[in-house]
């Protein structure tokens, strides 16, 4: 089976072994970043959105500053300032992290990364402040402490209500990745512009690389579905 396909491909001049394998690397690189860039941003996100509650203006209004910096530029800028700013501060080719920022991923993730945070900060902000007085006012009455509240009520509740928009976000971080192919890296949209520049068939090229997009997305989909299912299934 596996010859007859690879028979069949060796006749197709342009999906060949050789093109399939960029485009399954490209998706690797994709799932790579989206994948650290929503694990990073989103254990940032949490103390980032807890400090956003807080009671202590410059604390509160820092963290706002951040999210309202970040979510209010395109992500492509934040990219550029980092990928190609951050290379003329001088002597910053000369420091112990230049062998970091010199390799094209390190600056593209960290971009996503902050991106996301401020995104899933707000997110989470919001699904904080949603939560019930009433559950709040039986745990103190039960005995717990503020940490205990926070641990055991706030946070458990506020992460099923973030849910729904939550998957949306890392829906969207995953399209926001095609951009790391204008720093050189070769992603899924990396790939299909090489493979377009080669046989000049953007529809193949490019649709393909929109299947695999798809195909993400749906998995995305299933895995938060399965996610929200088991955190409401007290609702069911």
């Amino acid at each position: 089976m596996l010859d007859q396909l690879i028979a069949l491909l060796e006749q197709n001049e342009m999906f060949t072994p050789s093109t399939l394998n960029e485009y399954w690397d490209g998706t690797v690189l994709t799932v790579q970043l989206t994948f650290l860039s929503i694990v990073i941003g989103f254990f940032l996100a949490v103390p980032l959105a807890i400090m956003r509650t807080s009671q202590y203006v410059w604390l509160s209004r820092g963290i706002w500053l951040f999210t309202y910096v970040f979510r209010g530029t395109p992500l492509l800028i934040q990219l550029y300032l980092i990928y190609y700013g951050v290379t003329m501060i001088d002597g910053i080719q000369d420091s112990a992290i230049w062998f970091l920022l010199e390799d094209a991923f390190y600056p593209c993730l960290l971009a996503f990364v902050l991106n996301t945070a401020a995104y899933s900060t707000e997110i989470i902000r919001g699904s904080l402040v949603t939560t019930d007085k009433g559950e709040i006012e039986a745990a103190q009455a039960y005995g717990m402490s503020d940490w205990q509240v926070l641990r055991r009520i706030i946070l458990p509740s506020a992460f099923r209500r973030a849910l729904p928009a939550y998957s949306n976000e890392v829906i969207f971080m995953l399209h926001a990745t095609s951009i790391a192919s204008v720093v050189t890296l070769v992603d899924i949209t990396g790939a299909g512009y090489n493979v377009y520049s080669r046989f000049y068939a953007p529809f193949e090229a490019f649709i393909f690389a929109g299947a695999i997009y798809l195909c993400l997305c749906f998995a995305i989909f299933a895995v938060f579905k399965k996610l929200e299912k088991r955190a409401f299934r007290h609702l069911a």
